[in-house]
């Protein structure tokens, strides 16, 4: 099967030679990350043992060293922050997806139908799926951002991680739309433990576009992280961002995504809980985050360094103009305060949160603090002065400004390039006031002008000799050998495997460019 190379994890000493690494890196998102420091205080939650790291070489080559430790990869955070997915396993493989087609070998389904997988792809475009869920498995780690030209869309279907345990999923555009025919979420978790969703944008929800809402069957859902990511655009008539629904036990991450053109559920948010550097922009007359409503059950959350950004609040839905005779009009609506719902058993601290609502193209909002609480919150949450020690410390944590300035550069799938869905949503996002409608029906273009995912160009994945998901001209700058397809999943001395060090190297250009060039002096 010619998909599938099989690498073993422990197979033997790389045969190459190799510098010390003397220099260590900040992990590189320049604009985000320039704050890591070795001398912030240990977290004290801490995700569960995943087991056997599957041995390999410590012989690595001379790759950048992130200063933030071996995680999920440099710049994970929250409770999901230390998932190795496939890393730790023996028995890893590295498997393309050759093809859009919606099943069949070489397919996306068949690529996460299996554990212990690093998936990359081969191929660039548009994976129309049928209506049956595509169900991620434990001890997996999807490298989206490895495919060629404008990347992958997962169009008219829906992903479930529900069941899976120690799951990397990063650069992975998920997009229901109005053609599916059920009333369900695009991306949803119900239950299992340790994972974690990085730079993806999930747009076209039919009930939510990614919830975390336990079933009672399996693992309750715990340390999951959902960061830098772009949750957007549910569709009328149950327009929702999301549940996040874990309890007082079980932590969830919510980092530095941007929630847009959701009627409600912005998300909607019960138990252990952080919310940090997230933007929330054009909620409609539901709620921006919601505090769990008044329903039972004990929350400790933390809400900070948000900026809530108002929009025009138009709705597209369905008006009768007749006695039984439904027409799509857009019709405004008032856009709910920021904060809704909670009562005495949701416990916050809730700190340096922003709300701009005055539409003016500029961002000027006001802090919304315990003296001006009423104001512009309803609810009764038990409001905190200090952040609880059961949340893990979150090392790029920056002002609500900042948080703002890096979701516009950097959020969703934005590697190998935003697409024109994600682009129109920074256009509305950047109007500040000006641009955002709340839709039906993404095949419509009077509702939205590209009337579907829009164009994902192809191109030919570089010259990789051995299949191993590595290109040729990378193998050869590190001394790799392009003829060995085992060296893909062998250990490198940062920690990280070499297959994700090339991932690495196409986020962080400019430090693998400076290290190389440190090798060669």
């Amino acid at each position: 099967m010619k998909n599938i190379t099989l690498l073993k994890a422990k197979v033997g000493i790389l045969a190459v030679s190799c510098l010390s690494i003397t220099t260590l890196f900040a992990c590189v998102d320049k604009d985000a990350r320039s704050d890591l420091s070795p001398n912030l205080p240990t977290d004290q939650a801490q995700n569960g043992d995943f087991g056997d790291q599957g041995g390999g070489s410590d012989q690595g080559l001379n790759f950048p060293v992130f200063d933030d430790g071996v995680l999920a990869f440099p710049g994970a955070e929250g409770y999901g922050k230390n998932v190795t997915g496939a890393r730790a396993g023996e028995g890893r493989e590295i498997y393309h997806v050759t093809n859009l087609n919606d099943a069949g070998p070489g397919s996306f389904r068949d690529a996460v139908s299996k554990p212990w997988r690093i998936i990359v792809f081969d191929v660039s475009g548009v994976i129309k799926l049928s209506s049956n869920p595509i169900v991620l498995k434990s001890n997996q780690t999807i490298l989206g951002h490895t495919a060629p030209g404008d990347g992958i869309v997962l169009y008219n279907g829906r992903v479930s991680a529900s069941g899976a345990q120690n799951l990397i999923v990063r650069y992975l555009r998920i997009r229901m739309g109005a053609a599916y025919p059920s009333e369900l979420d695009a991306c949803g978790i119900a239950n299992g433990a340790n994972m974690i969703f990085d730079h993806c944008s999930m747009t076209w929800g039919k009930d939510e576009c990614f919830s975390i809402n336990p079933d009672g069957k399996g693992t309750a859902p715990k340390n999951i992280t959902i960061q830098n990511s772009i949750i957007g655009q549910g569709l009328q008539n149950h327009s929702c961002g999301g549940l996040m629904q874990t309890d007082i036990s079980n932590g969830c991450t919510i980092f530095r995504n941007l929630y847009i053109d959701n009627k409600t559920r912005n998300p909607k948010v019960k138990g252990l809980n952080q919310f940090v550097n997230n933007v929330v922009y054009n909620w409609g007359s539901g709620a921006a985050y919601n505090m769990g409503g008044d329903s039972s059950g004990k929350s400790e959350t933390t809400i900070e360094n948000n900026y809530f950004i108002v929009g025009p609040c138009n709705n597209w839905q369905n008006v009768e103009i007749a006695p039984k005779v439904y027409e799509a009009q857009q019709v405004p609506m008032n856009p709910a305060r920021p904060f809704t719902g909670g009562n005495s058993d949701f416990r916050s601290y809730c700190k340096g949160n922003y709300y701009d609502y005055d539409k003016d193209g500029a961002l000027n909002g006001i802090e919304i603090t315990e003296v001006n609480w009423s104001q512009y919150c309803s609810g009764s949450p038990t409001l905190l002065e200090a952040r609880s020690d059961l949340h893990p410390i979150i090392r790029s944590q920056k002002s609500a400004q900042e948080a703002y300035e890096w979701v516009v550069e950097k959020v969703g799938a934005y590697l190998p390039v935003r697409d024109e869905v994600d682009k129109y949503l920074i256009d509305e996002l950047t109007s500040l006031g000006g641009k955002g409608t709340i839709i039906q029906d993404e095949r419509k273009t009077e509702q939205f002008p590209l009337g579907g995912p829009g164009t994902i160009n192809a191109a030919q994945k570089p010259l990789d000799s051995d299949n191993d998901g590595m290109p040729d001209a990378f193998e050869d700058a590190w001394g790799l050998d392009k003829y060995d397809p085992t060296d893909a999943v062998k250990e490198a001395k940062n920690g990280y495997l070499n297959i994700e060090n090339y991932a690495l190297s196409l986020e962080y250009p400019d430090e693998y460019e400076y290290e190389l060039n440190k090798n060669k002096q």
